[in-house]
């Protein structure tokens, strides 16, 4: 697989670019040749990852602080990036986090948590971006999920939210499209991520154990890299892991084996992290 230098001199915005799949794609991205901002709620995490992409790869990425889930600082990450490097290509609405829990321990309140980051988070990113990126005709790359097709007991209020960013991208990608702006929808399975480390108000627990046995999960460099070919290559989706692909071939085409293995979880357990990123 190769991205055919596609990103090379491309100005990128990433948000959640302080850990995990977000940050693999900017160290990715930069020995492509991209220009980087990098956003992320944890100003000083950002800062150590964009000094070990400088390190490694001899770019100087721009390391802004920002919160999805507050008004203006997308805004500012896009005008930053633009006063730096004088326009902008591509943008990653990558951040988000999954609540957790059955239906009756949940709150209406989980679920508006849930929804402004994973939901209202990629609108204000899209939002801010669309007039500079449709200026260079560029791409808007959203960070979806396999539980944006498959919805797994535990996991309602990260399923729902995954479901909403999928119908979002089959809505606008032919709207954008008309101005030369591509979507492109991202939809992993299991990947290395801290995502089932963060609870459900969001906070990192760095020392919590992986839930997921080891040959499930998928490493955050051959995950990246399937996402930037299909990126290079303008696709309206992707679905990232070979697990991820089987579970949404099985969804489409034989839906009541997936309802039957639901109701043995849900008979197993009342609610678990292993929802994918």
């Amino acid at each position: 697989m190769s991205t055919g230098g596609a990103f090379c001199g491309k100005v990128i915005l990433i948000t959640g670019a302080s850990s995990g799949i977000g940050e693999e794609l900017a160290g990715q991205l930069a020995q492509h040749g991209a220009l980087l901002t990098l956003a992320a709620r944890r100003a000083d995490v950002l800062g150590r990852v964009a000094g070990r992409i400088a390190d490694a790869s001899g770019s100087h990425p721009l390391g802004i602080e920002c919160d999805v889930t507050r008004d203006g600082d997308v805004e500012r990450a896009v005008s930053e990036t633009v006063r730096h490097r004088g326009k902008l290509d591509i943008v990653f609405a990558n951040a988000g986090f999954g609540v957790a829990g059955t239906f009756a321990k949940l709150s209406l309140a989980d679920y508006r948590r849930q929804f402004e980051t994973n939901v209202f988070g990629v609108l204000r990113t899209l939002y801010a971006a669309l007039p500079e990126v449709t200026r260079t005709r560029g791409q808007l790359v959203i960070t979806g999920s396999v539980a944006g097709w498959v919805a797994a007991p535990g996991v309602s209020a990260y399923a729902m939210s995954k479901f909403a960013l999928r119908a979002l991208a089959n809505s606008i990608t032919p709207e954008l499209a008309q101005q030369g702006v591509a979507v492109t929808l991202l939809s992993p399975g299991f990947i290395e991520s801290n995502i089932r480390r963060v609870d459900n108000r969001g906070k990192l627990h760095a020392d919590a154990p992986e839930p997921l046995p080891a040959w499930l999960v998928v490493s955050r460099r051959i995950a990246a890299r399937q996402i930037l070919v299909a990126v290079a290559r303008r696709r309206r989706e992707a679905i990232i892991t070979g697990h991820g692909r089987m579970l949404v071939a099985m969804e489409r085409l034989a839906p009541w084996i997936m309802r039957s293995v639901g109701r043995r979880m849900a008979a197993r357990s009342g609610g678990y992290r292993s929802e994918p990123v």
